[in-house]
């Protein structure tokens, strides 16, 4: 059986040493056959680095590496590039200067391993002195990669002014391949970022973008064909349905891949875990959503253009930009508009869901004790199929936020926030949730599909709906009847950004009925209300 090549990202450490490959070599050879400059975004932990390093040995001619794989009969072996790597995926470069040494270390490394002494101080230059002389050393043109061009700007986005600085230092660097353009054979830039052009490729204008190109949208990543083919012997047992509910779902439009770290980790471990989230924590852009106070029930159903996912910058930042390209949204459908092409985005995976709605809960509470004990109620209420468990949960929860905290903090005064936290509070406990639940009268607000039966939730604000007016909503638009069939619970739920709690609450039960849905206030079946005061009662 081979092994699960967990944290291996050296090809010639996982061919030699009996790891399990999935073989991505017919795509290395298009890339080569087909064009010269390349660049490619996909999240952390997506195999950037094990591509990188593939295409080094490939380029380097070390065919016994390639034997069994596609590449063995289909590259040139006779040739050998000189190859230049640049990997900025360690540590943290907090300086220009920083980075300035690093990029010097690194050329210098790579100039000792062919015999040659490199004299140009300038980081730009030594990049430069290095390809002549390989050029010159060797007789062929060189191969220049870049893995994780974009991590030393990244680690800084909180810092604008030092984000700034460095990327004026790598736009120096990369602004060198275009003049080198006749020595150089094959250049691919990997990161999790697609920085404009014209802020960090100044003058290389000419790059190919793999990133939402079909053909190679399975070059990082593994297909449920090749999970199954490739780990066959780790399959054994394994629900292959609930691993891909789980870890399934990315898609750069072609076919939906496995985020690779989840996957062997989860071999390894059989328990289904966050492990690709648990590997960074999103601060950042938690804090933007706060900031641009997002409903973060509507994260799971967002649109963008064309235009907007490939616009990133230091000082022009979105958040749906930035939770594209980090990985935790992607792409669920493609929308033409004439001439224009928009996508329609959501969550990958349950791991993602649950998580970020975790952290982004952890982001908009103040007591994470009492979050845990809201969560274990809430989940309880919905086993045993209580609404007024759910009211009295989520009551004492708003109620135990501590006067001071709004003072502070004026995310709450804001009408997105409280379906915000509901729903987050749902989600994180790894529910299937709609939210903006689209029905031929209107959207729910937020549906709940627990399983054999369904809750539709409707909320409102009274200082700007008046009161009485979620679960009537509900009624006289017949949102049920999307759900006839089963079992319904009906929940308006009520909020007031004076009182800063949940102050009216009201449900209606639907048994299971073939089509006949109630369709106003006056139905058979008479609504539960509760008030504030009943909750103070209790």
């Amino acid at each position: 059986m081979n092994k699960l090549p967990i944290g291996i990202q050296t090809f010639r450490e996982i061919r030699e040493e009996g790891y399990c490959y999935v073989d991505k070599t017919s795509l290395i050879a298009r890339m080569a056959d087909e064009g010269k400059y390349y660049f490619l975004s996909r999240p952390r932990r997506f195999g950037k680095s094990l591509l990188v390093s593939t295409l080094a040995a490939a380029f380097a001619g070390q065919r016994e590496l390639f034997t069994g794989l596609h590449l063995e009969n289909h590259w040139d072996w006779s040739r050998r590039a000189p190859v230049i790597t640049l990997d900025f995926g360690e540590g943290i470069l907090d300086s220009r200067q920083r980075l300035d040494q690093r990029i010097r270390r690194m050329l210098d490394i790579q100039a000792e391993a062919h015999g040659l002494n490199l004299q140009q101080e300038e980081a730009g230059d030594r990049l430069e002195e290095l390809i002549l002389k390989l050029h010159t050393a060797t007789g062929e043109r060189v191969v220049v990669l870049v893995d994780e061009y974009d991590k030393p700007i990244l680690d800084h986005l909180h810092q604008p002014e030092r984000a700034l600085a460095l990327r004026e230092g790598l736009r120096n660097l990369y602004s060198v391949l275009k003049s080198q353009d006749a020595r150089l054979r094959f250049v691919l830039l990997t990161g999790v970022s697609k920085f404009s052009k014209v802020s960090l490729f100044s003058g290389l204008n000419n790059l190919t973008d793999l990133t939402l190109d079909p053909p190679f949208a399975t070059v990082c990543g593994y297909t449920q064909g090749e999970l199954e083919s490739t780990f066959t012997d780790w399959l054994d047992g394994v629900d292959l349905a609930k691993l891909r509910q789980w870890y399934n779902g990315y898609n750069f439009l072609g076919e939906p891949v496995y985020n690779p770290f989840d996957v062997l980790l989860y071999l390894r471990n059989r328990e289904f875990l966050s492990y690709w989230f648990e590997t960074g924590t999103p601060t950042f852009l938690i804090n933007l959503l706060k900031t641009r106070r997002y409903n973060l029930a509507a994260l799971d159903r967002l649109e963008a253009g064309e235009t907007l996912l490939s616009r990133f910058d230091v000082d022009c930042i979105e958040p749906e930009v930035l939770l594209f390209q980090t990985g935790y949204l992607t792409i669920r459908h493609q929308i033409h508009q004439g001439g224009r092409i928009k996508y329609r985005l959501g969550y990958p995976n349950q791991e993602v869901r649950m998580s970020l709605s975790d952290a982004l809960l952890n982001a908009l509470t103040p007591d994470m004790q009492r979050k845990e004990q809201t969560q274990d109620r809430i989940y309880a209420a919905l086993e045993a199929d209580d609404p007024e468990g759910l009211h009295q949960a989520f009551h004492a929860f708003f109620a135990s936020i501590p006067h001071d905290w709004h003072r502070r903090n004026d995310i709450a005064d804001y009408e997105g926030y409280w379906a915000s936290v509901v729903y987050c509070y749902f989600a994180a406990l790894g529910l299937t949730v709609v939210p903006e639940d689209v029905t031929n009268h209107g959207r729910i607000d937020l549906t709940i599909l627990w399983p054999g039966r369904a809750y539709l939730l409707e909320f409102k604000v009274v200082e700007l709906s008046g009161p009485g007016r979620a679960l009537e909503q509900i009624l006289t638009r017949n949102y049920a009847q999307k759900y006839a069939g089963q079992p319904m619970t009906l929940m308006g739920m009520e909020f007031s950004s004076v009182e800063r709690n949940l102050v009216g609450f009201e449900w209606q039960r639907l048994p299971r009925t073939p089509t006949a849905i109630p369709s106003t206030p006056q139905s058979p079946v008479r609504p539960h209300s509760s008030d504030a005061q009943d909750n103070k009662q209790q």
